[in-house]
């Protein structure tokens, strides 16, 4: 093929972008569905509280090996081809999880979807840096982030329409259409260009060699280091608050599924307006600073909500701690993509973010135990704590500069 053909069909920002939003709120909406279904599993499966958490836990775990897989494959082989197996990888076991018969094995099926999941969110935010102007790309990487909250919303929309008459085994088929969805869009899709040139300009690394580029020196680790513990502190919070909060606001407060799904939904569109203007922000001022302003409100704002009891206020409150605790995602993608070499970007992306999420995965469990020995209350002021790191992270250990990242030498 000519090297004019070639450049034709290389990713377009647009595409790029369709396609990684998609993807990424294919995720978002798998697993807010199970947050939604976790009762009715529990009932039918005679699950423990313990047991219905470990069931988001263990599809975090597995994300994080498939992040890890798959970001080293994204490296080596290409963007497209790899976020295609995991689209079908995530498909087929999402689909398996409708025909589980005991927690033994929806939970392997949840872990193996998981694994496929893992490979959505670095080898995306990836796709767009390269697909993507440097000067644009917090905004960008944000739109992606954007996806997530689009999936989140059409869970809670449809989960409480649907729940009723189709069971939770329906509504895990109803997961595969999403996927459907991402999957045709990608197959439109060619390599960026800047993937492609780093390719043809030398041998292809190890996964060793790969990943010794996010510890090649003293800031680079420091780097890594901070990154990991923003992602950790991201998804620990994030994942504790949206996936007990139907059930804890239904126990305390009699909320009906409908009203639960209603809170999550405005919760959720505070999030979204908060990612968005954190890639708006951290383009036009100093991302660093952003992250620090973002994480001072969700300490405030977490601690603030814990000690409401109106209903109504509840409602509201939640879309402004909804900002603060879920828009620092909008930095994520971008802050990565600006630290690290594009032949190891894909891989530093998703074991980083995905380490996060392994951290992360623990969110459930710690919030499940503690409403079952003190209180929900207790549970969520104990989140506010985890901000204070990510403060120091931010402020002692992440890189200062941004907008690069296309050569080795982007640690500023």
């Amino acid at each position: 093929m000519s090297v004019i053909t070639e450049k034709k069909n290389h990713a377009t920002p647009g595409k790029a972008m369709l396609a990684s939003v998609t993807g990424y709120a294919m995720d978002g909406f798998d697993l807010l569905i199970l947050g939604f279904m976790l009762p009715a599993i529990s009932i039918e499966l005679g699950l423990t509280s313990s047991a219905a958490g470990s069931l988001v836990t263990w599809t975090l775990i597995g994300a994080v090996l498939g992040g890890v897989i798959f970001g080293h494959l994204s490296d080596r082989f290409g963007r497209i081809r790899v976020l295609t197996i995991t689209i079908l990888m995530f498909s087929l076991f999402t689909g398996l999880c409708a025909v589980a018969q005991g927690y033994w094995d929806l939970l392997a099926y949840r872990t193996l979807a998981g694994i496929g999941l893992g490979g959505e969110f670095g080898i995306g935010m990836a796709l767009i840096a390269e697909a993507w102007p440097a000067e644009k790309r917090n905004r960008a990487s944000a739109y992606v982030g954007m996806g997530w909250q689009l999936g989140v919303l059409a869970a809670a929309f449809l989960t409480p329409l649907l729940l009723e008459h189709i069971g939770w085994r329906g509504m895990f088929l109803v997961g595969l259409l999403p996927a459907l969805a991402s999957f045709l869009i990608r197959r439109t899709l060619s390599e960026p260009e800047a993937f492609v040139r780093q390719k043809e300009a030398g041998q292809p690394l190890s996964f060793l060699q790969r990943l010794r580029l996010l510890f090649k020196d003293r800031a680079t680790s420091k780097a890594s280091i901070g990154i990991f513990i923003l992602c950790s502190v991201q998804n620990f919070g994030y994942y504790g608050l949206m996936i007990w909060m139907p059930t804890y606001l239904a126990k305390n407060f009699g909320f009906s599924l409908t009203k639960s799904g209603l809170w999550t939904a405005v919760t959720v569109v505070g999030m979204t307006f908060g990612i968005w203007l954190f890639g708006v922000l951290a383009d036009r001022f100093a991302r660093w600073k952003i992250f620090v302003l973002y994480q001072i409100g969700a300490v405030v704002m977490v601690i603030g909500y814990a000690q409401l009891s109106d209903p109504m206020l509840m409602l509201f409150a939640g879309a402004v701690m909804g900002m603060f605790v879920n828009g620092m995602i909008g930095g994520y993608g971008a802050l990565i993509s600006d630290t690290y070499p594009v032949q190891a970007r894909a891989t530093a992306q998703n074991i980083l973010f995905n380490l996060g999420r392994g951290v992360g995965g623990l969110g459930p469990l710690v919030i499940g135990a503690l409403v079952t020995q003190v209180s929900f209350t207790a549970a969520i002021s104990l989140l506010a704590a985890i901000y204070l790191l990510d403060i120091y992270a931010t402020l002692f250990l992440l890189p200062k500069k941004q907008g690069a990242g296309d050569t080795l030498g982007a640690i500023g």
